[in-house]
């Protein structure tokens, strides 16, 4: 009986599963070593793609600890996609589960953070948005404006140092990480994604633009964190950082 395609994809992510019946080379044989080579090959690929994508849990975890977790991933979680930079998507979700590593408690939040880098890097490019727009609007009018960020933008928040734990292990000279919940923004000005901290307040604005609030329903998010919260710092980095695309008045 020839083997179904869900035991085919099962052996090929299991090194102990069996080879499955039915088989066969061009010529009719067997083909059990050719299988067994490309099972590895398969694996291999695919802890190569998590290695590339995760490089600071690789070394939190080390090497060995890391290929363990990543074939495991394999078997549990087949690429859904023939292109490997989106490979992993699910990580974080696996690590919250796998009791092996439930005792550090920071690294499902750590892949989040290399994943919000990586798809920064793969979104679509944007025109920034020119800031001589924003100075023309009258206030009245801007704080009912809503803002549009670029594809590349990404924020996420986390109980954990996250952005300090990134830099402490790809950085040279990085200091050690604080004791401190982090959030963190995402922008690609030109290629390569850069991490910024931020606070809760500015997550907060963040978060709200991102659920297409007007600029006054972004601020009153932010000041239920802050009542002292400053918009202008956190506006002043998204233009200088390409990360604002449009804007949409009321009249608009």
């Amino acid at each position: 009986m020839a083997a179904s395609q869900s035991d085919f994809r099962a052996a090929i992510l299991d090194p102990d599963s069996p080879v499955p019946d039915g088989l066969t080379d061009g010529d009719g044989r067997p083909t059990t070593r050719r299988f067994s080579v490309y099972r590895n090959n398969v694996t291999v690929a695919l802890i190569d793609a998590m290695r590339t994508g995760f490089p600071v849990l690789v070394k939190l975890l080390g090497d060995q600890n890391f290929d363990q977790l990543a074939r495991l991933f394999a078997r549990a979680h087949p690429p859904a996609s023939p292109l490997m930079m989106h490979y992993g998507d699910v990580l974080p979700a696996f690590l919250d589960r796998f009791e092996p590593l439930a005792h550090i408690g920071y690294l499902s939040d750590v892949a989040r953070l290399e994943l919000a880098v990586r798809q920064s890097y793969h979104a679509a490019d944007s025109t920034p948005l020119d800031a001589a727009r924003l100075g023309a609007v009258e206030p009245d009018v801007l704080m009912q404006t809503r803002l549009r960020l670029a594809p590349a933008v990404q924020v996420l928040s986390s109980r954990w140092p996250i952005l300090d734990i990134w830099r402490y292990n790809m950085e040279d000279g990085a200091q050690k990480p604080r004791g401190i919940a982090q959030s963190v923004l995402v922008t690609r000005t030109e290629f390569d994604p850069e991490r910024h901290a931020v606070s809760d307040a500015q997550f907060a604005w963040l978060s709200a633009i991102l659920a297409d609030a007007t600029l006054e329903e972004a601020v009153d998010a932010a000041t239920e964190m802050d009542p002292e919260f400053d918009l202008g710092p956190l506006l002043t980095l998204l233009i200088q950082h390409n990360a604002l695309t449009d804007m949409i008045t009321p009249k608009e």
